[in-house]
């Protein structure tokens, strides 16, 4: 079923092994990346609160594919400061035999940068945005319904930050279509139950326990936003 997809499989190298006192291996999600793999889907989404790790895992794993660490494609040069941990070098991706090679990385916290680096190196055949004219969730969504065409792997890290209520159901949209079509594979951490609602994902969550596949009824993000909206006064009056 998930014979195109790009990568099967997170593992360590065996030949580079970390450092198991050392940050990040001391992530529980991590060192259990480290130590039991990661199977992925045609779309694995990865939830869980600030610090888990989450946004670690799919930075590494865009970094082993080869994708730009602050954002773009395969071939982006856009570098500021370098914050990305070491972890890539740490781990081994286990590819499909002819599913593409083209992977994108788009990740919250540096989009600015990166816009600004678009504009100043427009792609060949793609049309010219001026995403700094747009608000940060219509130039989030431009971009990705620009750029996210045929097959590749595609990650996300965080996009909710950008985008409205409305805004994340139009990433769904073209995400599903991308998996619809046949040789894309999505990689999404989150904090959003709409995102992690993506029909067909293998959802992990990411805690003090390492990484659990969990159904997404089940996930204490969707369950605690269901609490809050059924009775905000009870959360409001401890704050």
């Amino acid at each position: 079923m998930f014979g195109q997809i790009p990568v099967r499989h997170v593992g360590v190298n065996s030949f580079n092994p970390p450092d198991p006192v050392r940050w990040p291996a001391t992530l529980p999600p991590v060192r259990q990346v480290l130590q039991e793999g990661l199977e992925l889907g045609r779309a694995t989404v990865l939830v869980g609160e600030n610090g888990s790790g989450k946004s670690t895992l799919v930075e590494a794993i865009a970094l082993a594919f080869g994708v730009n660490a602050e954002g773009g494609s395969s071939h982006a040069m856009h570098h500021s400061r370098p914050t990305e941990s070491d972890l890539h070098s740490y781990l081994t991706l286990t590819r499909n035999a002819g599913a593409s090679k083209y992977g994108y990385f788009l990740r919250a916290e540096t989009m600015h940068g990166f816009f600004t680096y678009l504009e100043e190196n427009p792609s060949t055949g793609l049309p010219d945005h001026d995403f700094h004219s747009l608000s940060h969730g219509e130039s989030f969504l431009e971009l990705i319904i620009s750029r996210f065409k045929g097959g590749g792997l595609w990650i996300l890290d965080e996009p909710e930050s950008a985008l409205s209520f409305s805004g994340c159901l139009a990433l769904l949209s073209v995400l599903k279509q991308l998996m619809d079509d046949g040789d894309s594979q999505v990689i999404l951490s989150t904090h959003s139950p709409v995102l992690a609602s993506l029909p067909g994902a293998r959802i992990y969550e990411v805690g003090s326990w390492g990484l659990r596949p969990q159904g997404w009824e089940e996930l204490e993000l969707v369950q605690s936003w269901r609490s809050f909206l059924d009775a905000p006064e009870r959360f409001l009056k401890y704050i």
